[in-house]
């Protein structure tokens, strides 16, 4: 029997401003250490990473079930026509293709018949595995269906959001290119899983920063919502100009995304230090007195002895951030939380104090 309206989980439930941006995950399991502050922090980040890659996988499996796999060459199929991503060899990608190279390409990607164009396909979702599968030089596997530019985007926006694998300033031009489209509101709630306060606060900050700073900085895959707020802030306040200026400093163009975004965010605020990057959480004005940007708060890879790059560290003011390359070093997020009782057990001896927190006397 023919499977019917396979599209209709893409348009509903409807969101509104009090929505939250996405479906919080159920807790598996509660440990007695994961409840609060830095730990609970780094818990609650895994859950929400795995309950994210969870629903990218039944999203793609309900879009692609009952359906025939068939491989296409890469050169008869075109990008979607609305861009989501800032091309960059970031260390995600690299990894994806070579894991294609050595194990094939384990999910399919979704194509429609080119609307313009007979003969040729146009990608709905699997960018980044038509990308690698065209680097590789080999063909690509895909489920072919008819859909509607609105289907399309919105599986394409829906795919993205379950795999939180853009940037802040990616969706939000994404967004904002929707909606230079003409699609209404609620289909772009729809395509990014966010609520209607959500995709105002995206629009608004690609409107207020000139699309040459953004293009110039880059995806920023580190720094969140709050700094690209505050940049747009800035530059409404002061204008673009010292932020185009900005540009033009010694080894800018040389620098990762993110310090491409803190050079700029310094040039327009001098006297005070960047905030560190953060995934959209917002910060408390520190009790210290300003000081200078210091090397700390760039966003730095611990490489294992083996050259493998396990995780990124980012230190800011108020906190140090974590965040574990799931690629190169799938499980140890679990591992590194089953020890944690032992390993903070073992800080606290190193530095004479007790369990309790206070210093001994």
């Amino acid at each position: 029997m023919a499977r019917k309206n396979l599209l209709a989980g893409l348009t509903e439930p409807k969101l509104t401003a009090v929505n939250s941006e996405e479906p919080k995950p159920a807790r598996a399991m509660a440990m007695p250490f994961a409840g609060r502050g830095a730990v609970g922090a780094v818990t609650r980040s895994i859950e929400d990473l795995a309950a994210k890659a969870n629903a990218a996988r039944e999203l793609e499996a309900r879009l692609t079930s009952g359906q025939v796999i068939v491989a296409l060459d890469p050169a008869v199929i075109d990008a979607s026509f609305m861009a989501d991503r800032m091309a960059q060899d970031d260390n995600d990608y690299l990894a994806l293709r070579d894991s294609i190279a050595r194990s094939g390409q384990d999910s399919p990607i979704l194509v429609r018949p080119h609307p313009g164009a007979p003969g040729r396909f146009q990608v709905a979702f699997g960018h980044r595995r038509l990308r690698a599968a065209r680097e590789l030089g080999q063909s690509v596997r895909a489920v072919v269906r008819p859909l509607s530019d609105r289907e399309l985007v919105l599986a394409q926006g829906q795919e993205n959001s379950a795999r939180a694998n853009l940037s802040f300033i990616e969706r939000a031009r994404f967004a904002h290119r929707l909606e230079q489209s003409g699609y209404d509101r609620e289909t772009i709630m729809l395509a990014l899983s966010a609520d209607k306060t959500t995709v105002s606060r995206l629009i608004t900050v690609v409107e207020r920063i000139p699309a040459a700073v953004i293009d110039a900085i880059g995806p920023a895959p580190a720094t969140g919502r709050d700094r690209w707020v505050e940049l747009a802030s800035l530059i409404q306040k002061g204008g673009a100009g010292g932020a185009e200026a900005a540009l033009g400093q010694e080894g800018f163009a040389e620098a990762a995304s993110d310090e491409r975004f803190q050079l700029v965010l310094a040039a327009l605020a001098p006297s005070s230090p960047p905030l560190p990057p953060a995934a959209g959480e917002g910060d408390e004005p520190p009790s210290e007195a300003p000081r200078e940007p210091s090397e700390r708060e760039v966003p730095q890879d611990w490489v294992h002895s083996s050259g493998i790059r396990v995780l990124t560290v980012s230190t800011g003011r108020r906190a140090t951030l974590l965040a574990i390359d799931r690629r190169a070093a799938a499980g140890f997020d679990t591992y590194l939380l089953d020890r944690m009782e032992e390993l903070f057990t073992g800080f606290l001896a190193s530095e004479g104090r007790p369990p309790s927190g206070k210093r001994k006397s």
